[in-house]
């Protein structure tokens, strides 16, 4: 399955697993990049030490390394770190990527923006974007509002306006085949997945709260600033962090104010939720897609099942008659 995308980052699939803040780590990316797409280690909020570690358990895998790009700005460092350790790509996200396009560029390494409106993707164009990622609410983490039903076919039109060079990615709402055909028919070179990958053998998450994000469903989750409170990490009031609701998120999403006014008691609540694995506090980023998620195999064979299926559809679409 050939596509810009896969010329663009010399992988197989037109797919990459997302790099998700202390979920994907080398374990995970590596899986998915021996299977033949690109994985992806999820540098977050900047810990150098762990990142080092996640590029040595992925042992030498072509992987590629993501960082929320506000972060980024307080510790520049790491991109030169993950260049050092031969990132495969460089995936920002969520802040203006032009203070570190130029470096990435240079270094020879392509450069993945993710974006959530048309607005950030003219912006990634004009810095020299080699993938853009075209991220719809549906996602899990932090984005906007933007579905990515109509996102995407817009910014792929951008992109054909431009004449940009820029391979296009769809994420959002994308568990499986069905995802990927319909993404290409809306004009993207491929995927970004995450909450599939998030629910893997080799993912980081807490078994306990995986267990317990397996058995919901896509109705189960929301936007909402809770959980950014919790763990006291201040976020732009443009981007909320869709979530697995439970009975803490229910208890505080919309009494946010509330919430800060008894955060240090609530932030050791957390802390020690985060540990035990306690579903009914420890709320995970996962997106709507969770409802499409049923079990925990191997990251290779979802990245397998994932192609099958869309070369399925994609052929029995080419056989319509009309």
């Amino acid at each position: 399955m050939k596509t810009r995308l896969t010329e663009r980052l010399d992988i197989v699939h037109p797919l990459i697993q997302a790099p998700m803040a202390f979920a994907a780590g080398g374990a995970l990316a590596k899986a998915v990049s021996d299977a033949g797409a690109l994985g992806m280690i999820g540098g977050g909020y900047g810990d150098a030490a762990w990142i080092d570690e996640q590029f040595a358990i992925a042992n030498g895998s072509r992987v590629g390394c993501g960082f929320i790009t506000w972060a980024l700005a307080r510790q520049p460092e790491l991109l030169d770190q993950a260049l050092e350790l031969g990132a495969a790509a460089i995936f920002l996200s969520f802040g203006d990527p032009a203070t570190f396009s130029e470096k990435v560029r240079k270094a020879g390494v392509p450069l993945v923006c993710q974006v959530q409106t048309l607005r950030d993707a003219k912006r990634a164009i004009e810095v020299g974007a080699d993938v853009i990622v075209a991220q719809g609410a549906e996602a899990g983490g932090h984005g906007e509002t933007r579905g990515t039903m109509a996102l995407v076919p817009e910014i792929a039109d951008e992109i054909a306006r431009t004449g940009s060079a820029a391979a296009l990615c769809a994420a959002g709402g994308i568990a499986d085949g069905r995802g990927l055909a319909a993404s290409l028919m809306l004009g993207a070179d491929g995927v970004v997945v995450g909450t599939r990958f998030w629910a893997t053998a080799e993912a980081l998450a807490h078994r306990k709260i995986m267990a317990a994000a397996i058995g919901a469903d896509g109705d189960a989750t929301l936007r909402t600033r809770v959980v950014d409170i919790a763990r006291k990490i201040e976020w732009s009031e443009r981007y909320t962090g869709r979530v697995l609701s439970n009975e803490f998120v229910q208890r505080w999403h919309g009494r946010e104010d509330q919430l800060q006014a008894v955060i240090e008691h609530e932030v050791a609540s957390w802390a020690h939720a985060q540990e035990s694995g306690d579903a009914t506090i420890a709320a995970p980023f996962v997106g709507e897609a969770i409802g499409l998620v049923h079990d925990t195999p191997g990251a290779a064979d979802i990245v397998k099942s994932l192609i099958v299926r869309a070369k399925q559809l994609l052929t029995r679409f080419d056989n319509l008659e009309v």
